[in-house]
């Protein structure tokens, strides 16, 4: 039978008999359902705002109080900067001094003599390589010292000394062990990254609920099994922690080493700028150097937030 015929108007009332289809209805009462209340309910549904204004409205009031305070701050560095005697160059100085370079960030005359674009990108594959080492390395590491006493007692004093160490320190022992910039700096990446990770990793695991602990052995998991659906689980929202701090450290480190070992990339480029006293360059990379960092944060607290369901470490 279809739905109209099932329909049985009766005077001004629209009567809609049970759903057969159910075997627990054996007798019901009919619901009468008002044709003017039909009527008044579809006008209201079509009067309701659509779900896309108030999505606007949230990303305007997230927007603009940065924008405003942007250009605030823009407005005092024209005004302090257009001095005479200053020492930095004013914001429309800026632009006409690196106007190619802004509006040209993919440009390639070989050699080092390459836009900001690829030399960021040089700049994110080292990071990519180091960090990548760093998360492997150093998730091993804490489950390793978070979950054995005796490993913790011997590696930690170790790990906690070794990480107060500044990054641009290694960067001599790595020239003198791999002889070339471009693994040294890969290292300097890895050693700044890999201590947060592990320091997390470590917590996140020995924090594990002693119930978890106790599942695990009343279903009689396996050391992989217990890694895999025990462990990382409940210690992901340290991991995570570890790994968003870690890839700031990384882009720190990249830019400063990079300023001593030459070739490609980002550091090398601000570094190269001031030898020969481009200073609005120089700002501009910065600005660039600001933005590449900001977006590489930004992507692990996303990924961060889709492995844990949104869960924080506390």
């Amino acid at each position: 039978m279809t739905a109209t015929a099932m329909l049985k108007l009766v005077g001004d009332e629209a009567v809609v008999p049970p759903p057969h289809s159910s075997p627990k209805f054996t007798e019901a009462k009919p619901v009468a359902v008002s044709g003017a209340n039909v009527v008044k309910v579809a006008v209201e549904t079509s009067k309701r705002p659509s779900q896309l204004v108030p999505r606007l409205r949230g990303m305007l009031a997230a927007i603009w109080p940065p924008l405003a305070f942007l250009a605030i701050l823009l407005v005092m560095w024209q005004v302090a900067a257009a001095r005479p005697g200053a020492s930095l160059p004013a914001p429309t100085q800026i632009w006409a001094d690196s106007h190619e370079l802004i509006v040209n960030p993919f440009f390639d005359n070989g050699g080092t003599d390459k836009g900001l674009g690829l030399h960021v990108f040089a700049s994110l594959q080292r990071v990519a390589l180091g960090y990548t080492l760093a998360g492997i390395v150093g998730i091993a590491l804490g489950t390793l010292v978070g979950g054995s006493a005796l490993f913790m007692r011997g590696l930690d004093p170790i790990f906690q000394i070794l990480r107060t160490v500044p990054p641009l320190a290694w960067l001599p022992i790595s020239l003198a062990a791999f002889r070339d910039g471009h693994p040294s700096a890969i290292f300097v990446i890895f050693i700044t990254a890999v201590w947060p990770v592990i320091m997390n990793t470590a917590t996140g695991i020995r924090n594990i609920p002693e119930d978890y602990r106790n599942v695990a052995r009343v279903l009689n998991l396996n050391p992989f099994e217990y890694f895999t659906r025990i462990m990382v689980p409940a210690a992901a929202p340290y991991i995570f922690t570890g790994l968003r701090i870690g890839i700031g450290l990384s882009w720190l480190a990249i830019v400063a080493a990079e300023m001593l070992i030459g070739g490609v990339g980002i550091g090398f480029f601000i570094w190269d700028a001031w030898n020969s006293s481009l200073i609005s360059d120089i700002i501009v990379a910065l600005v660039y150097v600001g933005l590449v960092g900001f977006m590489l944060d930004r992507a692990v607290a996303l990924a961060g937030r889709l492995v844990t369901r949104g869960t924080s470490a506390q």
